[in-house]
Order: structure tokens, then C-alpha cells, then sequence
């Protein structure tokens, strides 16, 4: 997967900034429920937020590492205990996809 651009990472920071997080990753860190909730959240909605859980910033570091890649997903942005990830859905939901329906922001 190509390297997401300078313009695209702004774009969907801007639409990931309305975002509330649809994915907890507890204490228990990366189960099978949760790599296939968030695989079902990006496949919906293509840019999601997935809150993790813990003080240890390095556990957390390592558990957006870890998730982005089980999904495929890339990392925008990273704020706190808050992670960006994007994936291209194979067939877009323009109902779901927080992209379409944010299209209307400047681009």
C-alpha cells in the first residue's frame, strides 16, 4: 500500500477530527473480537477512530502498531490514547463511509 500524502493525511485528519472512537481496546490488548470489530468498522467506514485503554505509553504505542497492521489499516494521526486508522474499502458504502459522507468538507 502506497504512503498516504501530505494533502490526503490533512484531508483526513479534518474528517477524522468529527470522529468519536467506534473501537475500545481494553486491558486484555489485541483479541480476535477486536481485530475483526475494527476490520468490520473500516470496511464500513474506511476512517475510524480506536481508543486504547492503559497508562503505559509504550504498550499503547505498540498496540496501534500492532492493530494497524493485524487490519491492514494505515495510522494518520496518533493523539494520545487515540488512533487514526484508514483503510480503502474493496467496495465503498456510501452510506457508511465517513469519507462520502464528509466529502463535503473542503477538500
Amino acid at each position: 500500500m502506497a504512503a498516504l500524502s501530505i494533502q490526503e493525511r490533512k484531508r483526513l485528519r479534518q474528517i477524522g477530527h468529527a470522529l468519536n472512537p467506534v473501537v475500545m481496546l481494553g486491558g486484555q490488548g489485541l483479541t480476535e473480537n477486536v481485530v475483526e470489530e475494527t476490520n468490520r468498522a473500516l470496511n464500513d467506514h474506511e476512517l475510524i477512530k480506536v481508543k486504547i485503554a492503559g497508562e503505559d505509553r509504550e504498550a499503547r504505542v505498540a498496540a496501534m502498531n500492532e492493530i494497524a497492521q493485524v487490519t491492514g489499516a494505515e495510522i494518520v494521526q496518533t493523539i494520545g490514547k487515540i488512533v487514526l486508522l484508514y483503510k480503502k474499502a474493496a467496495k465503498q458504502n456510501p452510506k457508511l463511509s465517513n469519507l462520502v459522507r464528509h466529502a463535503n468538507l473542503s477538500s
